[in-house]
Parts: C-alpha cells; sequence; structure tokens
C-alpha cells in the first residue's frame, strides 16, 4: 500500500455537487495565485501587467461566487472539501510563484497555462462523462474557462496597450542582463582567461597531466570563490537595480569555476598532447561563446568582443606556455 494514494478520489467518481465543490477551490486557489503574480509583477517594476492579473484574479472571483450561487441553489450551503490534490489525475499547479526569481514573460507564459490546463480538463471531462447533468455541468466549466481567456486578452488590451508592453519587456532584459548575464559574463570571462596561464604553465613544465589537473581545479574553484564573494558584496542592487546580490554572487562564481575547469577537465587524460590538444579547442570554444554573448546581450559589435576576448585570451594562452617551458 502506497501512503498518500488510498485516499485520493478519481474524477470520474465524483458527484456533481462534489465536481462542483472542485471548481469553487480550484478558482479560489487561482484567484490567489493571479494577486501573487501581481504583486511580483509591481515589485519587478511592471505596475501595467501588475494590473491585469489583479483583472484576472477578480474575475476568478466572479466566477467563484456564481459557482457558489450554483451549488447554494441545488446542494444547500454545505460545501465539501475537496481540493486538486484530493482527485486522482487531476490537473495540478506547479508552484512556481513560490521561485525568487520568476521573469515577466515567465509569469505571462504561467497564466496562459493555467487557463488552458483548465480548459482542457473540463472538456474532455465533459466528453467523457455518460450523465446528462454531469455532462452539461462540466462543459459550462469548460466555457467558463474559456472566458477567462477571452478576459484575459481584454483586460491585457485594457491595461497593458502595445507600447506599454514593449517598456515592460524592455524593463524585464534589462533586469535579466544586469542579473544573470552580466555577472555570468563576468565570471566566464575571468574563468577562462585567468586560469589559462597557471593551467598551461604547469602542463609545460612538468608534463603530467595528473598535476595540471590539480592546478586548474584548484585555480577554478578557488577564482569561482573569491569572484563570487566579490560580486555579492560589490553591490547591493538596491540603487543599481542589478537584483539580488546573492543570485548575482552564485552566478558569477560558478560561471567562472565553469570557465576554469573547461580547459582543466582534458587533462583527466592520461596522454599528454592529446589532452593539450583538447584543452587548446576547448579555450578557443569558450572564448568565441564569450564572444557571441557580448555580441547577442551587450550589443558589443562582433568584430570588436572577437578581438578582446579571442585576442587577449591567446596572448595569456601563449604567455602561460612560454613560463611552463621557461
Amino acid at each position: 500500500m502506497i501512503p498518500g494514494f488510498t485516499s485520493r478520489r478519481r474524477f470520474s467518481d465524483l458527484s456533481e455537487q462534489e465536481i462542483l465543490a472542485l471548481a469553487i477551490s480550484s478558482e479560489e486557489d487561482d484567484a490567489r495565485i493571479y494577486r501573487w503574480f501581481a504583486a511580483r509583477l509591481r515589485e519587478d517594476g511592471a505596475p501595467d501587467s501588475a494590473a491585469a492579473f489583479d483583472g484576472v484574479a477578480a474575475a476568478e472571483d466572479a466566477h467563484r461566487r456564481a459557482l457558489i450561487d450554483l451549488h447554494r441553489t441545488r446542494f444547500g450551503e454545505a460545501i465539501p472539501l475537496l481540493r486538486r490534490e484530493h482527485v486522482a489525475g487531476f490537473y495540478a499547479r506547479r508552484p512556481v510563484w513560490l521561485m525568487k526569481t520568476l521573469g515577466l514573460e515567465r509569469i505571462r507564459e504561467e497564466a496562459a497555462r493555467m487557463e488552458s490546463d483548465a480548459h482542457d480538463f473540463y472538456q474532455r471531462a465533459a466528453a467523457s462523462a455518460t450523465d446528462a447533468a454531469t455532462r452539461k455541468l462540466l462543459g459550462d466549466l469548460a466555457a467558463a474557462e474559456a472566458g477567462h481567456e477571452n478576459t484575459w486578452a481584454q483586460l491585457e488590451r485594457a491595461h497593458l496597450p502595445a507600447e506599454r508592453r514593449a517598456a515592460e519587456d524592455e524593463e524585464a532584459h534589462r533586469r535579466f542582463v544586469l542579473t544573470y548575464v552580466q555577472p555570468g559574463l563576468a565570471g566566464l570571462m575571468d574563468g577562462s582567461v585567468s586560469t589559462l596561464a597557471p593551467i598551461f604553465a604547469a602542463a609545460f613544465a612538468t608534463g603530467d597531466t595528473w598535476q595540471t589537473f590539480l592546478v586548474g581545479l584548484a585555480a577554478s574553484v578557488g577564482a569561482g570563490i573569491s569572484m563570487g564573494f566579490t560580486e555579492a558584496a560589490s553591490d547591493d542592487g538596491v540603487i543599481s537595480g542589478r537584483g539580488s546580490p546573492v543570485t548575482r554572487g552564485v552566478v558569477t562564481g560558478l560561471m567562472t569555476a565553469v570557465g576554469g575547469l573547461g580547459h582543466a577537465l582534458p587533462y583527466l587524460i592520461p596522454h599528454f598532447w592529446t589532452a593539450t590538444a583538447i584543452a587548446i579547442a576547448v579555450v578557443f570554444v569558450e572564448l568565441w561563446a564569450i564572444a557571441w554573448i557580448q555580441n547577442r546581450f551587450m550589443e558589443t559589435p562582433f568584430w570588436r568582443a572577437t578581438l578582446q576576448v579571442v585576442v587577449g585570451g591567446a596572448l595569456v594562452l601563449a604567455a602561460g606556455m612560454l613560463i611552463g617551458l621557461a
């Protein structure tokens, strides 16, 4: 016997009263989720989208009240306590609202998915129902969810015209770049470039792949820790709008370590020249990736990014080899 599954009901076994109770609790939960989305969007500087989500939450409240009135008419005042988790196979809400970093576009996508999930479920359930009254009730619920989608579109047009949506999208993109791309790029550049000299100096000085790997591992992890703490302590993000210092520190530290480990890991291969050839190839892939990120997100001309990163990295690589051969 598996704990937690014995008490779950199948949707096909629910009575019409229980289906109505399930719809009421679902509408109530969705309204709370939409209001939480609205609060998060206000904090993130998207007041127009927040107003649209407040409108959707109000629409959910209206549907819930209509369902309660219908229950009162048909079955009385006492509404059974029935939630999604009590019904096997019923659609579940992923708790994305608990995530600390939830971008504007992700919230919009989640809202569309929520309405689509509810509409599709009620529609499938109505198609499989054999009882005429139950089939009508499920069809009404599916129509209500389709109405939610139309309500969202109307509210979005009212509160979020094209120019305001473009402005919010631009602000969301700016926050994403400042919180993730810029710290991650700084870490990747530091890890990829600054560890070149010690790793290749150790490689050509010792000719020992295992010792070279240990040097690269130490340099990468040490640089990641140092860069992570430096980024987190440099700016609390309140005035600059760069986001959580902890988030930026973690992103910077991880990308720094990744940048260094990329050309340290090939030295796990025992054959020195094979490991070195792969490590050099990885270096140039890393440097080209950095140039692409600069061009894609930082709008740096590709030729300039290539000159700065690839040429600079090649010079550090050559310096490490020459030092190791001295």
